[in-house]
Parts: structure tokens; sequence; C-alpha cells
């Protein structure tokens, strides 16, 4: 199984949400969704905006998902999306085995 790290984009709020999970579409219902309250919903409705294989280890997609928090850069975050040798080096920063 591959988790993920995803980000969401809120047009209302015009914000980002930063995650990690081994089933984004289902994460995407949930926050949208409005059966329980948290920080998502409240910026509804939210659209997918990167969806980034992590490989194999949970621990490794939360690593990521954390250095994208700790950046505190919405900048970072736009240029995360826009650039696909961004994302692999971001990947590539946390792998143990460089076969990934």
């Amino acid at each position: 199984m591959s988790y993920y790290v995803y980000i969401l984009y809120s047009l209302t709020s015009d914000i980002y949400y930063v995650g990690q999970s081994e089933d984004v579409e289902s994460r995407l219902l949930l926050h949208n969704s409005t059966t329980y309250k948290s920080f998502t919903t409240k910026h509804l409705p939210w659209e997918l905006k990167l969806k980034l294989n992590t490989g194999n280890e949970r621990g490794k997609a939360m690593k990521i998902e954390r250095y994208i928090k700790q950046q505190k850069s919405r900048k970072y975050i736009e240029l995360l999306l826009s650039s696909v040798e961004l994302q692999i080096e971001l990947v590539g920063k946390f792998s143990t085995d460089k076969n990934e």
C-alpha cells in the first residue's frame, strides 16, 4: 500500500491544507463533510491540488507533511504545486532507500 501527502485548497477562504493518508479520495470526502466538526469544516469546499506518492511507509509521509507545514509558507506550497522537480526532490529528501 502507498501513502500520499496531499494538498487541498479552499477557494472560499483562500487557504491551503496539507495532510497525509493512504486513501486521499476518502479523506477529501471527510474534509468536505459536515458530519464532524474540524478545522476543515469551517473552510468548505475543498479541492484536491496535489496528491504526492511518498512510498510504502506512513512515517515518511508524516515527515514530508510535517516538513511542508514547518515551512509556514504559502509561496513554498504554490512552488511545490507547480514544480514536479521540487516534488521529486522533496520525496527523495526523506528516502532511506534511494531506489524508491
